[in-house]
C-alpha cells in the first residue's frame, strides 16, 4: 500500500506524487478524473511577465498532442531581439509544473513552458533559458548547486478605512484587524502553495501610508531556498497570483520600489545558499565557509551591474537611499541591515532554545539552513534574470583568485549610517543612483555576463537601451521639492 503524503499542490495530493515526478499520463489522468476543460500554457517572455495561452480540450487526441508537443507562438512580439521576418518560437510544456488555475470559471490547469528554436533547440535568450544556462555554468565552475529564496514585498492600496488605524511605519508584523489586508494575503499564500511554490511565512511589513482618500498596507510573503530556476518560476507566478487576488477584491497589489517618498519601500530580498550532494555547504568550522564567502566576492564585484537586472524602473532608486533599511553602499555584514549583503541568524544554537522554551521535551535537531541575503533588487526586477546575475556573480567569486582578500576588503561590523560612521559611507563603493548609470555599469561589465554564452549580447544590448531610455541622471535633483511631479511618476510605475 502506498504511504500517502501531504501535498499543497491539488495534482500532486491527487496522485499521491510529488510535481517532480509527474509525466504526460499523470496529468490526462488527473484531466479525464476531475473534469478539466482547459490547459493554460504560460511562460515569461522577454520583459519577465508571465504570458498565457489557452487551450478548450477537444478530446483526448488533442490534449496528448498539446502536452507532447507544445505550440507556435509569435517569438517576435515576444522578444525584442528577434525579427519578424522568422520569429516562430515553440513553448513546450514542463510537466512537473502543473497546478489548478486558482481563477478560472472553467476548470483548468496552468503549467509553465520552456521556449524552443525551429531546430528544437532551447531558446538561449529567454529569462528563463538565461538562468538554466547560469545555473550550468556555475555548477561546472564550483561544484555546488545554486539554491535561492526571494522575499516578495508588496502594498495593498484600498480605500481608507478608518477603523482599527495602523500606526505610520509602524506596520512590522501586526495582526488582523490592525492588518487588514491579512485575508488577502493569507488566501494569496495557500494558492501559491497549490501552484507549487515552497512558502515559509507571510506577515505584515512595516510600511503603512494614509493619503487623503486611500490608505497602503505593505505585506511580505518569504519562500524557502529551491534550485534557483525554481525560484524564479515560483516568484513569477505569486506575483502574476497576488496580481489577480487584488483584482477579485477590488484593490491594487502594487510591487512597485517606492510608492511615497519618505516611506518604506518594497524590496525583492534574495537569499542565496550553496548545495552539494543535498547539503547545506555554507558553514565550516562554526562559521561561514570559505565557498560562501567566494560567492559574496562575487556579489560585492558585480554589485552595480545587476542593478540592470533587478532595480529596472526610475523609482527603483528613490528606493536606494541611506536611513531607509536599503543598501547604498557595496559591503556585507552581518545581522546588519544597512549593508548590501547581510548573512541573517542561520538556526547555529536551535536546540538550545528549543529546550529552553520546552522545559523536559528532548531537543528535536534542527539542521542549520545558513543563507546570505543580497538586499538591493526590487519588485521591478526580471526575477529570472536577476537570479542568473546572481548565478553569473557567485561564479565570478569562485574564479576570482583574490576572492577572499577581496571580500574582507568589503566587510563592515556596524551600521554603516551611524552618526559616527561617515567616514564608511566613503570608504566603500555606491550602487548606481538612477537606470542610467545602472546601464553603464552593465556596459561596462558585459564581457563577465556574456562569458561562457550565458548572456546573449542581444540581451545585454536590449537592458542597456531600456534602461538609458529613461533618461533619469540626476533625476532625483530634477525634481526636488516638485511633489506633484514625484506623484505622477510614482503613479506610472505602480504596476512596474
Amino acid at each position: 500500500m502506498t504511504q500517502s503524503r501531504i501535498h499543497a499542490n491539488r495534482i500532486a495530493a491527487s496522485l499521491n506524487k510529488d510535481p517532480r515526478e509527474f509525466n504526460r499520463a499523470d496529468l490526462v489522468k488527473y484531466i479525464k478524473a476531475n473534469g478539466v476543460r482547459m490547459v493554460n500554457f504560460r511562460y515569461a517572455a522577454g520583459d519577465g511577465r508571465l504570458k498565457t495561452l489557452n487551450f478548450i480540450i477537444n478530446d483526448e487526441k488533442y490534449l496528448d498532442r498539446i502536452l507532447s508537443a507544445g505550440e507556435r507562438v509569435d517569438g517576435s512580439s515576444l522578444f525584442g531581439s528577434i525579427d519578424a521576418g522568422s520569429s516562430d518560437l515553440y513553448v513546450v510544456p514542463r510537466y512537473r509544473t502543473a497546478f489548478v488555475n486558482p481563477f478560472s470559471q472553467v476548470p483548468a490547469i496552468d503549467i509553465l513552458c520552456h521556449f524552443y528554436t525551429p531546430d528544437g533547440k532551447p531558446f538561449e535568450s529567454s529569462p528563463a533559458g538565461i538562468l538554466r544556462k547560469a545555473e550550468a555554468e556555475f555548477r561546472k565552475v564550483s561544484g555546488c548547486e545554486f539554491h535561492a529564496l526571494g522575499e516578495l514585498e508588496y502594498y495593498v492600496i484600498s480605500p481608507k478605512n478608518p477603523l482599527y488605524p495602523t500606526v505610520t511605519q509602524k506596520g512590522y508584523h501586526e495582526s488582523y484587524p490592525f492588518s487588514k489586508w491579512e485575508g488577502l494575503r493569507t488566501e494569496a499564500m495557500a494558492a501559491i502553495a497549490e501552484a507549487g511554490g515552497r512558502l515559509k511565512y507571510g506577515h505584515s511589513e512595516v510600511g503603512f501610508i494614509r493619503a487623503e482618500d486611500s490608505e497602503m498596507a505593505q505585506q511580505e510573503i518569504e519562500f524557502l531556498p529551491v534550485p534557483a530556476s525554481e525560484a524564479a518560476d515560483q516568484l513569477a507566478v505569486a506575483k502574476w497570483i497576488l496580481s489577480g487576488i487584488g483584482m477579485k477584491y477590488g484593490v491594487v497589489v502594487s510591487f512597485a520600489p517606492k510608492i511615497s517618498i519618505g516611506h518604506a519601500g518594497s524590496g525583492l530580498h534574495v537569499h542565496t545558499c550553496l548545495m552539494k550532494n543535498g547539503r547545506s555547504v555554507m558553514l565550516e568550522k562554526g562559521g561561514l565557509s570559505s565557498r560562501a564567502r567566494r560567492m559574496i566576492a562575487g556579489f560585492l564585484e558585480l554589485a552595480a551591474p545587476m542593478t540592470a537586472f533587478g532595480n529596472t524602473v526610475p523609482t527603483s532608486y528613490f528606493r536606494l537611499v541611506p536611513h531607509q533599511e536599503a543598501p547604498v553602499n557595496v559591503c556585507w555584514a552581518y545581522r546588519n541591515r544597512s549593508a548590501l549583503i547581510r548573512i541573517p541568524l542561520g538556526w547555529m544554537n536551535a536546540a538550545g532554545m528549543v529546550k529552553d522554551a520546552n522545559p523536559g521535551s528532548a531537543p528535536a535537531a534542527v539542521e542549520s539552513n545558513q543563507t546570505v541575503e543580497v538586499r538591493s533588487a526590487d519588485g521591478s526586477a526580471n526575477v529570472h534574470l536577476l537570479l542568473a546575475a546572481l548565478c553569473v556573480a557567485a561564479r565570478r567569486g569562485f574564479e576570482r583568485k583574490d576572492a577572499l582578500p577581496f571580500a574582507d576588503r568589503h566587510f563592515v561590523d556596524r551600521n554603516i549610517y551611524g552618526k559616527a560612521d561617515k567616514g564608511l559611507q566613503q570608504k566603500f563603493p555606491k550602487l548606481p543612483s538612477s537606470c542610467w548609470a545602472s546601464a553603464e555599469a552593465l556596459e561596462k561589465a558585459r564581457a563577465v555576463f556574456e562569458e561562457r554564452g550565458v548572456f546573449p549580447p542581444q540581451v545585454i544590448d536590449g537592458a542597456v537601451r531600456r534602461l538609458k531610455a529613461y533618461d533619469d541622471r540626476s533625476l532625483s535633483e530634477r525634481l526636488f521639492g516638485k511633489e506633484e511631479e514625484i506623484r505622477r511618476l510614482v503613479d506610472s510605475y505602480l504596476y512596474c
